[in-house]
């Protein structure tokens, strides 16, 4: 496991007076090596936070946490860790300041997905079982580096070895979730057994938490033991369409739509029938791009935040998932959706995206297909959503963490 990224004070690396670098700290890393961070000179309370690889929905609500905790907070580091790709969470705390450092780190296997709607069942098993024979090794590995690390908090969005080994460290353990990994499996024990102690193992770790903050749009969620629900966590986007026009040569006049997939198989057909839209100007955000279409539009989130790329744009395509719902909630955009095979959350999704968001469905076939017209054009004459959802979930939650770090020191002093 590899440690990558360095101390953040006001956007460079920290050096120790006279030039020379922060006296280091040796910890111990899950393959066996051994790797250095720079920690500060003064003592500050540390919170290893841990983040789910599976899309980029759990890194932006991660960051948006983050990014409300290391407001004006100079007694607290944050060692985020996750398989995510540095860059991206790197442009999501760009504005945080603080004390925070990625160190990579998987410690879930998520769904895998053949493209952002289809699920491959079979290799997501294989992989659950590669993680299940590893489990003990894993929070053994984990729990060590927990302790050498002087770590006062975990917070797991959402894998459950973090919270079994910072259980067994005798660290307080926070969870962040819409649903747990052991809700989203038990359907495929229904018909494979296999299943069933992967289940238990993500349970087990759940139970083991002291407190779930409960996002918006989530099931039940009775395995952990103490529930506290939060509202939106999303922010509105700023609108920067006369740049993004700029930049890709989009027409300001048209139709913008944010196609908001990770993937998306289209083949030539599919995207001759997309450029044949003449009153729509699409938008993709990297990685996902196609070259030689007039009005098909790469934007990089490094240039261009994607929530404002999102609020530039007056319709979005997509799949139900929760990152997108709260991003079009908050920034009260239409929502046009296809559904998801094999995937327990998609009901649940679909009944909350009909509450709060103006929206059409498209069947899957077309949409693979590039037959978007009717679908949007039946956005415009869809009917407003019945209700609305308060923000700031991510205040909500930063002071709970900061409330469950003091009630940890406080604990580790009297102990």
């Amino acid at each position: 496991m590899m440690v990558h990224t360095m101390r953040r004070m006001k956007g460079k690396a920290e050096t120790a007076r006279g030039g020379g670098r922060v006296p280091s700290l040796c910890i111990p890393a899950l393959c066996n090596r051994r790797e250095t961070v720079a920690w500060g000179r003064m003592r500050k309370s540390h919170i290893a936070y841990y983040i789910s690889a599976h899309g980029y929905g759990h890194g932006v609500r991660s960051a948006d946490i983050l990014n409300a905790l290391l407001a004006d907070e100079p007694s607290v580091r944050v060692t985020v860790v996750t398989d995510l790709p540095a860059r991206f969470l790197e442009n999501r705390l760009a504005g945080a300041g603080g004390d925070w450092r990625i160190r990579a780190g998987a410690f879930d296997v998520g769904m895998v997905q053949r493209d952002s709607i289809r699920v491959d069942v079979a290799a997501t098993l294989e992989k659950a079982l590669d993680l299940l024979a590893r489990r003990e090794r894993l929070v053994a590995a984990e729990t060590s580096w927990l302790r050498e690390a002087d770590v006062d908090l975990v917070v797991a969005d959402i894998p459950s070895i973090p919270l079994e080994a910072a259980s067994v460290a005798g660290i307080p353990g926070v969870a962040v979730g819409n649903f747990s990994w052991d809700w989203i499996y038990a359907p495929f024990a229904e018909t494979d057994v296999r299943w069933k102690p992967i289940i238990e193992m993500f349970a087990e770790g759940y139970r083991r938490a002291e407190t779930l903050l409960k996002l918006p749009f989530s099931p039940a969620m009775d395995v952990f033991r103490r529930r506290v629900e939060l509202p939106l966590l999303a922010k509105p986007g700023t609108p920067r369409r006369q740049e993004m026009a700029q930049r890709t040569g989009a027409d300001e006049q048209k139709i913008w739509v944010l196609l908001s997939f990770t993937t998306l198989d289209w083949d030539e057909a599919a995207l001759a029938t997309v450029a044949g839209l003449d009153d729509y100007e699409f938008f993709t955000v990297k990685p996902l791009a196609w070259s030689g279409w007039c009005n098909i539009h790469a934007v990089d989130r490094a240039e261009v935040r994607f929530s404002d790329v999102l609020a530039s744009c007056e319709v979005v395509v997509s799949k139900p998932g929760f990152g997108i719902l709260s991003d079009c909630v908050a920034n009260a955009k239409p929502l046009v959706y296809a559904e998801r095979e094999d995937f327990i959350e998609y009901p649940l999704l679909e009944r909350e995206l009909k509450r709060y968001l103006k929206h059409v469905h498209i069947p899957a076939v077309d949409l693979y297909a590039g037959r978007l017209g009717a679908a949007l054009s039946a956005v415009k004459t869809a009917p407003e959503p019945p209700e609305s959802m308060p923000g700031g979930g991510a205040e909500q939650a930063a002071a709970l963490l900061r409330a469950a770090l003091a009630t940890s020191k406080k604990q580790g002093r009297d102990g």
